[in-house]
């Protein structure tokens, strides 16, 4: 049984920024010359999230707009109060969501549906550098 460490840097237009991450942890299997195990991937940060989505145009519309009508921006928020950075909605659609998800993969490929792409969606109110770590355990 092995691990393999590695990790993804992406920069962020900020609030609802969907990017699409599936190729770049592909290759990272690719690297790891794991044949088959798990991934872990997860974002530290407390206003982000990984996810799997169909990546298209009418998705990246949809996603947006019903993160607003389930956690709206706009309203108040008592985090607020605490650091006045107006960005209490974004916390909690990311504890929604979480902070990240496990892929499975067999002969060295992610196993995910044809349509299904894995993602990081940037939910705070301004741009973002941000890590998205990924480990691997298998053989």
């Amino acid at each position: 049984m092995g691990v393999y460490n590695d990790e993804i840097n992406v920069s962020t237009n900020g609030e609802v920024d969907i990017i699409d991450i599936t190729d770049d942890i592909q290759n990272i299997v690719n690297k790891s010359r794991l044949k088959e195990g798990i991934i872990c991937v997860f974002v530290s940060g407390s206003t982000a999230t990984i996810t799997t989505i169909e990546y298209e145009p009418g998705l990246m519309k949809d996603l947006p707009r019903m993160l607003q009508k389930i956690v709206p921006k706009g309203v108040h928020y008592d985090h607020h109060e605490t650091w006045h950075d107006d960005n209490g909605h974004s916390h909690v659609r990311a504890s929604l969501m979480g902070p990240g998800i496990t892929i499975p993969f067999k002969n060295g490929k992610l196993i995910h549906g044809t349509w299904q792409q894995i993602v990081f969606v940037e939910f705070d109110t301004r741009p973002r550098d941000r890590n998205i770590v990924v480990q691997l355990v298998g053989e």
